[in-house]
């Protein structure tokens, strides 16, 4: 089996860690599941809840991600912004640049508003939610209401307490329900007044995250669209706030990502 020295960067939203790495480090490689688990493995390697290859553009970058299970992603709100975070960096772009970060999910626009030394604040274009519909879902013979939709990739929010008890039995059992037949990433969200829902997430391939972009934007929508909640709010997780603003052409997504450090990892390919 081939070894190989990774150069990996790291960056994180809210507690929501990525590990960066050159598409063209890559390209060469069949298998980049095998090189995630081995990468985001927080025991034997760096760790992190995703891994993401970056090819920067005129534009921004093209990216492509991989949970820490080795599974393929379609698109994370805060990995973007990781993303973007680094080419910002990479590049000295200031305050009011725009950024355009292409995923899997289709292309998003980032606009960067602050750095503070490693820590850049970005108003993300999101897209509009589609497949939006309540569904009731079985899990261990009690029905379950939930809000169903996709923000680039599966979402499925529980309304009402946000506990840990609940995350681990609902949350993580809906992740991996026969509903879901490529998974799905599952929010807890407790709306606590009309401009603030606080979240739980269970991340699909990888369990509990103290933060999600996506999972923000699915809470929020849930809360409005069944909760009674506004279509701007503030959105709580363990990781810290983000805002979330649902309008007739998009959803917008505005918080932080930071730069953490650089770093080389042995791969077994």
């Amino acid at each position: 089996m081939a070894r190989r020295s990774l150069q990996l960067f790291k960056a994180h939203a809210f507690g929501n860690d990525f590990l960066l790495a050159r598409a063209d480090d890559l390209s060469d490689v069949d298998d980049i599941g095998a090189v995630a688990r081995q990468v985001c493995d927080r025991h034997r390697g760096f760790g992190a809840d995703g891994l993401m290859l970056i090819e920067p553009t005129a534009k921004g970058a093209r990216t492509r991600l991989w949970n820490a299970d080795g599974g393929k992603a379609e698109i994370s709100g805060n990995g973007i912004r990781c993303a973007a975070a680094w080419i910002a960096h990479e590049q000295g772009a200031a305050p009011g640049d725009t950024l355009l970060i292409d995923t899997e999910a289709g292309p998003r626009r980032l606009t960067l508003l602050e750095v503070d030394d490693e820590r850049y604040t970005f108003r993300a274009e999101m897209g509009l939610p589609e497949q939006l519909r309540e569904e009731t879902i079985e899990i261990d013979g009690q029905p379950v209401r939930c809000v169903v939709l996709r923000v680039g990739n599966p979402q499925c929010v529980v309304l009402g307490p946000a506990t840990p008890e609940r995350l681990h039995g609902i949350a993580a059992k809906l992740s991996v329900h026969p509903f879901f037949p490529e998974g799905t990433n599952v929010e807890l969200a407790e709306v606590e007044a009309p401009g603030r829902v606080r979240i739980l997430i269970w991340e699909r391939g990888v369990g509990p995250t103290e933060a999600s972009g996506t999972g923000a934007c699915a809470a929020a929508v849930a809360a409005a669209f069944a909760g009674g909640a506004n279509r701007s709010v503030q959105v709580v997780s363990p990781g810290g706030v983000q805002h979330v603003e649902w309008t007739d052409e998009t959803i917008w997504l505005t918080g932080w990502a930071e730069l953490i450090g650089e770093a080389s990892q042995v791969v077994r390919l």
